[in-house]
């Protein structure tokens, strides 16, 4: 069929487009230009007015155009030959036709839930919309899930609880360095978001403390008034004696609790529960430092603690930031200037791909997919019979654990599962066994490589869309050059697709017209984008939700920060919730000995589908490595830079050692960038948090064999 000709949001692109990164969720500012030495790509320049990085960039924001690069990325679509097994080039028309065929056979022989959607935080928001209306509308399947279910769902989840609303921070960037006392759990911003770590000089600058939990010295870490270095899979217990000492010193905010909380009572006897000296059995930490941090903490007029995927990706992970919210309610930082609990987002679109129905239990706005109003919203924007729209399906890692079995056949946009799965060799024979697998990416993946059809997709800089960043601030990606011939953008795809398999309209392909769907569709929900148009984004450098559409003209201001007069809860009271330590999923033994971590290195990015494609970033960061500490290398006779075998209960990796004092005796790290033999997440146990759903990822038992060397 033909091409669908998208009206196009920016005819002539000026020689300077204003845009942001495509890698993490600070969404930092740039500005994109044509290449000085007349290559196929853009260059980045400094963008000084954007308050979030205010000009600075870490090495994969400034080295971003290389993946445009025609070298590197597919320009064409892939179908695997019977004859050769193969990809090999093939035509869209073939392409898509073979992907309708393949789905619709499905649907038509096992049912409608035996195919399967599976999509990325990096998706825009318009795409990650359009995707999980295809999903329900055409293909009314239940199961679709993103890889954000991955990133923050357990923070999501535990704000749900005690607030009534989740946005990663509630409150901007800007307020970090005004605060008294920052409690930074599991989090190493250094590497993962380096422009952000200014909020935390600025803070200590302005007279402010730092507190850092890492089981590794990191270069975050570096910075704090405070390192304190719990056992992996403890932090639960941490924060709950951090709470513990506050009421035995009368250092709770008695006014605010009486006025402004529920369930304190409880939350308070499950807390008194967990003694310092029991606390420092558990954690590792000494009790003169669990002390030391909530003096830090309580003498500060006000105070903020954020989190990360330490203490998120446990298979307790919500309990575990419900521990640290309660700390923060307990002494009254919570719905004060300056003052509340924060989860840092990782993903690009983390916030806004879970906002708008690619989670497998939300419809857009942040709706819930079993709220009959919710479906009735949706449906009627849709134009469909709300009773048609699919309930619930499986969380991400059980989609994916399912491939195969009940599901049959997969559509996967912008996610990469064989690296960044845990269980990873157990997800990659799932894929590996279904009848039908599609992939929509930009570079040819380790999760591509195994599709029966491939499709080349637009990147950040060649195609217009909004996405939200970890303040909730929603920004517009704007269209800086035409992608390659023979590249076309994921809306459509979804156009496409959706038209061969009868559904000809619903399905536009301009992003704005995309949005314009999206804002009526998440009207009255909690995350209401219906005030929110791409000129107020323009214009006001993003434009925090909820948003609601108040008048004609656009004039409400948006909600930089949240809760200050209420919580979203029914009665506006923020929520404590009781919880218990209890152990990781699977700890230590005989046969499995040391703790495994693992987490993300600067020069490298989530699945490093696309980081591990440009030279310079190779360069700083070329292979996996597994860090230990010098008494551990010494037990084990482990020499600097040795091959060595890391073995859990589900596999195998290999990499060489990094000996360092900055680690745990009794820790290993790993980043999970890479493929191959190298690869942490076929270490890593898939045990899930009841609530969110979240992989522990953050802990697992392994031991160490020696390797012959080269």
């Amino acid at each position: 069929m033909p091409r669908p000709s998208p009206a196009p949001t920016q005819a002539t692109p000026p020689a300077s487009t204003a845009t942001h990164c495509p890698y993490c969720a600070l969404q930092c500012g740039m500005n994109l230009r044509a290449a000085a030495d007349g290559a196929d790509v853009v260059e980045v320049v400094e963008r000084t007015d954007f308050p979030v990085n205010r000009g600075a960039l870490c090495g994969k924001g400034r080295t971003a155009p290389a993946v445009l690069s025609s070298r590197v990325r597919l320009t064409e679509p892939l179908v695997r030959r019977p004859a050769t097994g193969r990809l090999e080039p093939a035509t869209w028309e073939e392409a898509l036709s073979k992907i309708a065929e393949g789905l619709g056979r499905t649907r038509q022989v096992y049912g409608r839930d035996a195919v399967g959607v599976f999509g990325g935080g990096g998706l825009t928001n318009e795409k990650a919309y359009a995707l999980g209306k295809f999903a329900r509308v055409v293909l009314s399947t239940s199961q679709i899930d993103y890889n954000g279910r991955f990133c923050m769902s357990s923070a999501a989840a535990a704000h749900q609880k005690a607030f009534g609303l989740d946005r990663g921070l509630p409150f901007p960037l800007e307020d970090i360095p005004r605060t008294g006392c920052v409690i930074l759990v599991g989090s190493n911003l250094a590497e993962t978001m380096p422009p952000a770590l200014r909020y935390l000089t600025e803070l200590k600058e302005n007279g402010g403390k730092l507190i850092v939990v890492d089981p590794r010295r990191t270069r975050t870490a570096e910075q704090a008034d405070l390192h304190l270095a719990p056992r992996p899979g403890t932090d639960l217990a941490l924060a709950l004696g951090l709470l513990h000492i506050v009421v035995a010193e009368g250092r709770t905010d008695e006014a605010f609790i009486q006025d402004r909380t529920a369930g304190w009572d409880e939350a308070r006897a499950a807390a008194m529960g967990h003694w310092p000296e029991l606390v420092e059995r558990i954690t590792g930490v000494p009790v003169p430092q669990l002390r030391e941090a909530v003096g830090m903490f309580s003498d500060a007029a006000t105070g903020m603690v954020l989190t990360a995927r330490g203490p998120e990706q446990q298979s307790k992970g919500t309990d575990t930031v419900g521990a640290w919210i309660n700390l923060c309610l307990a002494t009254g930082r919570a719905g004060r200037p300056m003052s509340g609990y924060g989860c840092l987002t990782g993903q690009g679109n983390g916030q806004g791909g879970r906002e708008h129905g690619q989670k497998a239990d939300q419809l857009p706005g942040y709706r819930k997919l079993t709220d009959p109003a919710a479906r009735e919203h949706v449906a009627g924007v849709w134009g469909v019979d709300p009773d048609s729209l699919p309930g619930p399906g499986r969380s991400a890692y059980e989609l994916l654990d399912a491939l195969g079995g009940d599901i049959k056949s997969l559509l996967l946009m912008g996610s990469n599962p064989v690296v960044s799965a845990p269980r990873a060799a157990h997800i990659e024979e799932r894929l590996r066994s279904l009848d039908f697998l599609a992939v929509a990416d930009v570079v040819l993946s380790e999760t591509a490589a195994l599709a029966d059809v491939v499709l080349p997709v637009t990147q950040w800089a060649e195609e217009t869309g909004t996405t939200t960043n970890l303040e909730g601030r929603v920004l517009l990606r704007r269209k800086a050059i035409d992608p390659p011939p023979g590249v076309r953008t994921d809306l459509e795809v979804l156009h496409s697709l959706a038209s061969l398999l009868g559904h000809e309209k619903g399905f536009p392909v301009d992003p704005e017209e995309v949005f314009a769907e999206l804002r009526r569709a998440s009207a009255g929900g909690p995350a209401d984008y219906s005030g929110i148009s791409y000129r107020r984004i323009a214009e006001e450098d993003g434009v925090f939700w909820p948003c609601p559409d108040t008048a004609a003209d656009d004039d409400h201001p948006g909600t930089p920060r949240l809760f200050l007069d209420r919580f979203s809860t029914p009665d506006g009271r923020a929520r404590f919730v009781p919880v218990t330590h209890r152990p990781a999923a699977e700890e230590p033994d005989a046969e499995y000995p040391i703790l495994l971590t693992t987490g993300r290195v600067v020069a490298q990015y989530q699945s490093g589908a696309q980081t591990r494609r440009v030279d310079e970033l190779n360069a700083a960061a070329p292979g996996p490595f597994v860090e230990l500490h010098p008494r551990l290398a010494q037990r084990l006779g482990v020499s600097e830079g040795e091959r060595l075998a890391v073995v859990s209960r589900r596999g195998r990796a290999v990499a060489p050692a990094r000996i360092t004092e900055a680690i745990r005796s009794d820790t290993i790290f790993m980043p999970f960038h890479w493929p191959g033999e190298g690869r942490a997440n076929t270490l890593t146990n898939p045990a899930l948090d009841p609530t969110s759903r979240m992989p522990e990822f953050k802990v697992c038992a392994v031991r160490i064999e020696r390797e012959p060397q080269d």
